[in-house]
């Protein structure tokens, strides 16, 4: 039985299914995705979560161990430029998506800064590659499992031991170009400066690998995932949340759900870690106390909008990055002293600008969304002042007005993320990606005191991130294979 429907629920559940194991996957809304939901409205079809496709292999991958590929499901292009980050000065970066022309740019920024652009990304390939090809594939249960000599001597190269934001100022001194290479980090739950080194490895997808877009929008990944989980005997239950659990003798024999009980032989949580660890299972059997999980540094909350504007929008771009306010201060504002921002970064995303499916003609469908503090008191009046703070500073720098063509609004934030998601402290993006918050030393994918019960997602190995949870639902299904319980 698999508690949960977003990416790390749907792998495992596949690759379980494939390993011959009879799987259900419970889901307490009302179809798959979890944060990778879709709604749709007199026209508009957004995407709730996820809006970054980086990392194009891992989807590749694992369609292929079920004899398929991402084409047979969705079309996938590269987006040029990648994305655009406006300035406070008005100056407007896009980023080009061939090689050549990123390397114009940095030296248009930064004379001489090509050379250092390409030992950069050297370096960030290596991190990548010894990354997602050694560590991330590995349950983390135990120290031992990196003990092998090769990947103790890369722990060196890969520069988990210094700051990325300190390793990007070695090579360039634009604070532009700084704040390009800083941006991939900023989701992972501490400042750039006390994120390792070893996360430049992100910069190695998003200016290498590439920003991608599936046409039709995000959630047909978890369509094309559905479809190859019931390909192989997955069963679905919607509307079905688990509310308890019964461990007689060490394991988990039937779940409560808001349908009636359930019996299971194996567990995989793959909701958020924290609610089923804390809320479904009995006190005797969590593996960690509440004061664990307050010390556990979050990644950010969002407010998010999806707005539906009548018109187009010129000059608006896929990805956009509006840096035009203090980076520092916005970054503080999340990671050290926790508050509702003074003057925030945003991000607007604009699909229809690439996907005309996705808007009626001639409209926008615009995913606004401003990183924020896990845990915040939130409230309409507090969406609404900032929904009007970020659009105002929207129109200005695209020339139009906007917030008089919307036809369609709907925030997102910290209580929707508890309510929807039962996401801890209303976090979007998971655990942080600290170092004391790296591999064994995140919660762990098998509970130590219940024999069948196992985890995935972003709270859990290898992390947060779409990617990451595709990947998690992969190594705790091999871990289940491995441990061979009960068929």
């Amino acid at each position: 039985m698999v508690i949960g429907s977003g990416f790390a629920g749907l792998s495992s559940a596949a690759y379980l299914a494939k390993k011959g194991y009879d799987v259900t996957v419970l889901e307490k809304n009302e179809g798959p995705g979890g944060r990778a939901s879709t709604f749709r409205h007199e026209g508009f079809v957004f995407d709730m979560g996820p809006s970054w496709y980086w990392m194009p292999e891992v989807f590749e991958d694992f369609f292929a161990d079920f004899g398929k590929k991402t084409s047979d499901f969705y079309d996938l292009i590269r987006l040029d430029p990648s994305y655009a980050i406006y300035f406070p000065d008005g100056d407007v970066m896009r980023i080009p998506a061939m090689m050549d022309d990123l390397k114009a740019l940095f030296e248009e920024y930064e004379p001489g800064s090509a050379e250092n652009l390409e030992k950069f990304l050297k370096e960030a390939e290596y991190k990548y590659k010894v990354g997602m090809g050694e560590f991330v594939h590995k349950p983390s249960l135990s120290l031992m499992e990196f003990a092998d000599l090769r990947i103790v001597k890369s722990l060196f190269r890969l520069q988990m031991f210094s700051g990325v934001s300190a390793h990007i100022k070695q090579l360039f001194k634009n604070e532009k170009l700084i704040q390009l290479l800083e941006f991939p980090v900023l989701f992972l739950g501490a400042t750039p400066e006390k994120t390792p080194a070893m996360y430049s490895l992100m910069n190695y997808a998003d200016l290498v690998l590439g920003t991608w877009y599936p046409m039709g929008g995000m959630h047909e990944i978890v369509k094309a995932m559905v479809s190859v989980a019931e390909s192989v005997g997955v069963k679905f239950e919607y509307g079905t949340e688990v509310i308890g659990m019964e461990v007689p003798n060490g394991k988990v024999k039937h779940l409560h759900t808001s349908k009636g009980i359930k019996t299971a032989d194996i567990i995989v949580g793959a909701a958020d870690y924290n609610h089923i660890e804390q809320y479904l299972l009995p006190e005797a059997k969590r593996d960690y106390s509440p004061g664990y999980w307050d010390k556990r540094t979050m990644a950010p909350s969002s407010l998010l909008f999806y707005l539906g504007v009548n018109k187009k929008i010129p000059g608006l771009k896929h990805h956009n990055l509006f840096f035009d306010a203090d980076f520092k201060l916005h970054a503080e504002e999340i990671y050290e002293n926790p508050a509702w921002p003074s003057d925030p970064l945003f991000y607007v995303c604009a699909p229809s600008v690439t996907d005309g499916s996705v808007a009626p003609e001639g409209c926008e469908n615009l995913f606004v969304l401003i990183p924020l503090a896990p845990d915040l008191e939130d409230s309409e009046e507090m969406r609404e002042k900032y929904y009007h703070m970020v659009m105002e500073r929207l129109e200005e720098r695209m020339g139009t007005s906007i917030r008089d063509a919307v036809v369609f609004k709907r925030s997102f934030a910290h209580s929707d993320f508890k309510s929807r998601y039962h996401a801890f402290k209303g976090n979007a993006y998971g655990l942080a990606n600290t170092l004391t918050q790296t591999a064994f030393l995140k919660p762990r994918l098998k509970s130590k005191k219940v024999g069948n019960l196992y985890y995935a997602g972003q709270l859990t190995t290898p992390g947060p991130g779409v990617p990451p949870s595709l990947i998690s639902g992969k190594v705790v299904a091999d871990l289940i294979g491995k441990n061979n319980t009960g068929n």
